[in-house]
């Protein structure tokens, strides 16, 4: 086992490795920018060091500075999180230059699973089935037009390095093609210094579903159930839970040793999911993108599955095998989570940052929160605007919703505004209740709702 990690990254994800990291007996080190020096991991971390000012760009997306402070610290290796340089394959290859564990997959596996393009060739060479779309990336404006034509509309534009729904254009009609091509390729480039996009034929209103794997270097490979990620707003989740509503127990199994089939086939190593896209009519599923990181959702797939996964993940990059337990889980009960995010809802989700005055965080049998926010802190413009995820679990899906609408009840929030109005709203919405949503369903809801105003 590592006697130091270095966590680069910040928030709750760094504030749950840390914590990790004190189970196991293992020291950690917290980087920070200059806007985080009150956040609660830079507090709890048994050491500290600033690597910069407040804009990502110049503190937590900066290589040399994090790998300066791992060796400043002595820092065995480094846990990436989510976000930031999780699946940047430069990094973990600087990491393994300097003699420092990445903890994740390797360079070439991140690479070639985090190119949208390679992934989708990967997984039709190992007999996964994906979206009907083009052959590779399309390289210009009119082999695009004629690709899309042949794929029949409408068809989704996908940026070949993309991530966080950034890149990504559903497009209805030919009429509108071209300037949705020219403006995923500019997002693309913007965003990841890469515009090359390929199309996939757009399923309407699918369910997003991701498989939980995790695989060692000694050959173990499982997945741990799935996720559904479907509400969402932009792209990007606002719930998930665990297991999905969706998918009868032959999906769940099929998709499942696709999943694992994949992850073995490329020979990966550490925690990762499998994404695919579901018809909720005719129950086909596609393979969409792997995620060579832990996800921000995670922890609903601990509490169902009884694991631990940022432990599980640290004991993987120390070399070793799958925990006995992991190899053995099955699920347990129903597990939901809300993304509380800083940011009012009802106005295009802008964010919302700022001080908060007042911050009661829910309890109780089957709840936790997940956060490094307290009374007091105030919350930066410079990063993602979630500040807290709720979770919680109970036997049936049912209480779990109860349970959900009673936490959220009692979570207060003063001083920023944040999402929990807006996820009341959809717990206690009948589609919900009844599992009968997909990726589409927020923006036709606020749709609906400004028209009815």
């Amino acid at each position: 086992m590592f006697s130091k990690v270095l966590v680069a990254n910040r928030g709750e994800i760094a504030l749950r490795v840390i914590r990790a990291c004190r189970e196991l007996g293992v020291e950690s080190v917290a980087v920070y920018s200059e806007a985080d020096v009150d956040s609660l991991h830079v507090q709890l971390a048994d050491e500290a060091v600033c690597i910069g000012p407040g804009p990502s760009r110049d503190s937590y997306l900066k290589p040399d500075r994090i790998i300066a402070a791992a060796e400043i610290t002595e820092a065995e290796a480094i846990h990436p999180g989510y976000g930031f340089l999780a699946e940047n394959a430069r990094f973990a290859e600087i990491c393994a230059s300097c003699k420092i564990k990445f903890i994740g997959p390797s360079a070439e596996v991140i690479r070639l699973m985090g190119d949208k393009n390679a992934a989708r060739r990967t997984a039709i060479a190992n007999g996964v089935s994906v979206i009907t779309g083009s052959d590779g990336l399309v390289e210009s404006e009119p082999e695009a037009l004629e690709t899309a034509r042949r794929i029949g509309f409408p068809v989704m534009i996908k940026a070949s390095a993309g991530g966080g729904g950034r890149g990504m254009r559903p497009v209805l009609d030919e009429d509108q093609f071209l300037a949705q091509f020219r403006a995923a390729s500019a997002e693309a480039k913007a965003a990841f210094g890469n515009d090359a996009c390929y199309l996939e034929k757009l399923v309407l209103n699918p369910h997003h579903i991701e498989f939980q794997v995790l695989a060692d270097k000694h050959g173990h490979v499982v997945h741990l159930g799935e996720r559904d990620c479907s509400m969402q707003r932009r792209h990007q989740k606002i719930i998930e839970e665990c297991p999905s509503p969706l998918l009868t127990p032959k999906m769940r199994r099929e998709m499942g040793e696709a999943a694992v089939a994949l992850a073995r086939a490329i020979g990966y190593e550490n925690a990762g999911t499998i994404e695919f896209l579901v018809d909720p009519a005719s129950k086909g599923y596609w393979f969409m993108e792997m995620n060579t990181r832990i996800q921000v959702e995670h922890p609903i797939t601990e509490e169902v599955m009884g694991c631990e996964l940022i432990k599980e993940q640290i004991r993987i990059a120390a070399g070793a095998p799958l925990s006995p337990h992991i190899q053995k889980a099955r699920p347990r009960g129903h597990s939901i989570e809300c993304r509380i995010n800083a940011e009012d809802p009802y106005d295009h989700f802008a964010p919302s940052p700022g001080t908060i005055s007042m911050w009661y965080a829910p309890g109780g049998k089957g709840v936790r929160v997940d956060t490094h926010v307290y009374s007091g802190y105030t919350v930066p413009p410079f990063y993602d605007s979630m500040i807290a995820k709720v979770i919680v679990t109970a036997a049936r899906r049912e209480v779990a919703i109860a349970r959900m609408r009673r936490a959220l009840s009692e979570f207060i929030i003063r001083g920023v505004k944040t999402t929990i109005p807006f996820q009341q709203v959809i717990v206690n919405h009948p589609d919900f209740l009844a599992g009968k949503y997909d990726i589409g369903w927020v923006g036709r809801y606020l749709e609906q709702r400004t028209n009815d105003q």
